[in-house]
């Protein structure tokens, strides 16, 4: 069974974004997500490598990626269960990925618009989150 972790660069400073991170990678952890903060120091060629290095499917948080809907990110979810591979989704640092790294990876937008990667952690964690619930059948979606 494939698990979904998500990496970010940095650890959230923002107390307001913190609250909300830490209540949603609590929530997704009982579905068997897992958050794995990097730091501040690791330098973005280190990050990357870290992120590749674990042989998942990836996927990148990125303005110039495609803009899925709640359903349909259930449905990338619910695939990384069947699969068995796992799916990392991860959030940039400060001035993006390398253009190497998009080329090579799948890329997903949350807004047209320009968020803190903060803000951009809070609100895929939470769209993890409904994604889950959608799968399970939950009344925490409403189409």
């Amino acid at each position: 069974m494939g698990r979904v972790l998500v990496h970010i660069h940095g650890k959230p400073k923002g107390r307001g974004t913190r609250i909300i991170i830490d209540d949603y990678a609590g929530r997704n952890a009982s579905a068997g997500m897992e958050l794995i903060v990097h730091k501040d120091k690791t330098s973005p060629p280190d990050y990357e490598a870290k992120i590749e290095s674990g042989g998942a499917n990836i996927i990148l948080l990125d303005e110039s990626g495609t803009m899925v809907t709640s359903v349909e990110l259930a449905e990338i979810i619910s695939e990384t269960s069947l699969s068995g591979r796992n799916t990392i989704f991860a959030v940039g640092p400060a001035d993006g990925f390398s253009d190497e790294m998009k080329i090579k990876n799948k890329k997903i937008s949350i807004s047209r618009m320009t968020l803190t990667h903060e803000m951009a952690t809070a609100i895929l964690l939470e769209q993890l989150y409904r994604a889950s619930e959608i799968n399970k059948g939950t009344q925490y979606h409403r189409s």
